[in-house]
């Protein structure tokens, strides 16, 4: 976790992008990102890591469909469909660690999905 040129060691982007209630492509918001996004500020606080991590909101990641979408940067980690109950499991494996928990990780099985499902 060591980025000496850059003001935070971890950046966590957590898209929390709105769209109309009839749209074929949903929001991250209406699935809860927005708590998850406190969720990792939460956990940021309680590791004294203020100054080391952020928790931004992102716009769109292009990503939507497939639920709550959380970027973990200088790793570049994508994380897709995860849930409030998934935060801290990925905070300790891809923030306090530089790995990423396996189950939850975007995969190119996950970009075809979202392909598949932008075609339909």
């Amino acid at each position: 976790m060591n980025q000496p040129d850059s003001k935070y060691q971890k950046h966590i982007f957590v898209c929390i992008n709105e769209r109309s209630s009839d749209s074929s492509r949903g929001d991250c918001s209406r699935r809860g990102s927005r708590e998850i996004r406190l969720e990792f500020v939460r956990l940021i606080n309680k590791y004294g890591l203020k100054e080391k991590v952020r928790a931004n909101k992102s716009g769109c990641l292009d990503a939507c469909e497939l639920g709550p979408t959380v970027v973990i940067y200088p790793d570049g980690i994508w994380y897709n469909q995860i849930s409030l109950s998934d935060v801290e499991e990925i905070f300790k494996t891809s923030v306090l660690g530089n790995d990423a928990v396996e189950r939850l990780r975007s995969t190119d099985k996950t970009w075809e999905q979202l392909a598949k499902l932008r075609n339909q």
